[in-house]
């Protein structure tokens, strides 16, 4: 009797493995700076000149920026990648469904977050008040990007923290013109201090007012500004 031979198990690609690494690194640095306001309305991303800084082929910087276009923060056109023309339409439902979803999130998140997380918080409080005594926006916008980051780390659901993730990051590519308005970036502080008194205090009805006052304020400072443009 003839013993059949052991069955291969194929192992996997390690080139595989590289190339999704590669492109998870492209696509979080790119993403990184949209959300900090590095890359604007005025900028195009060339995926070869992506590729040039990475040291690497055009197809995983591809695969990146395809999935920021599919995530909603590029469009693609022929002459590369740049964020999307928002109409004012589009920028009340974006801040509709910030009102829906925010809100209830972080008031839920209030009771989980662990004291390391709190203290977090206040740093990112205490940087963002720095920014606002020296007028630097982008100090701000990465003290916000952190301060929210953080409070996110409390909602266990994944793809509710996935999509507020997501319309933030639309709201305030949205918001960064607005930046310059009188009393935008005292809004912006005196929000944060609103949002971390109700964290500090695990009070899950402030929390929730809070927030919801800080998306109020946001896109009502977005349509004084295009307002006053008009």
């Amino acid at each position: 009797m003839t013993t059949a031979e052991p069955t291969a198990i194929k192992q996997p690609r390690r080139t595989a493995l590289r190339q999704t690494t590669l492109m998870e690194s492209v696509y979080q640095e790119i993403l990184a700076r949209l959300q900090s306001g590095q890359i604007g309305p005025d900028d195009r991303v060339l995926d070869y000149e992506i590729a040039k800084e990475f040291e690497c082929t055009r197809m995983p910087v591809r695969q990146a920026l395809l999935r920021l276009v599919n995530e909603g923060y590029l469009v693609g056109t022929t002459r590369g990648f740049v964020t999307p023309v928002l109409t004012g339409e589009d920028v009340r439902e974006i801040f509709d469904v910030r009102r829906l979803l925010e809100p209830s999130a972080a008031a839920g998140a209030a009771a989980v977050l662990t004291d390391e997380q709190m203290a977090a918080m206040s740093a990112a409080y205490r940087k963002c008040r720095r920014g606002f005594e020296r007028k630097d926006i982008a100090l701000m916008t990465e003290a916000n990007v952190e301060f929210r980051g953080i409070w996110l780390e409390g909602v266990l659901n994944s793809r509710l923290k996935g999509t507020i993730l997501r319309f933030a990051d639309h709201a305030r590519q949205v918001r960064h013109g607005t930046m310059t308005k009188p009393g935008t970036l005292e809004l912006i502080v005196d929000g944060m201090q609103a949002l971390l008194k109700g964290f500090m205090e695990r009070d899950p009805v402030q929390v929730r007012a809070a927030t919801l006052a800080f998306i109020d304020d946001a896109e009502q400072q977005y349509f004084l500004t295009v307002d006053d443009a008009t």
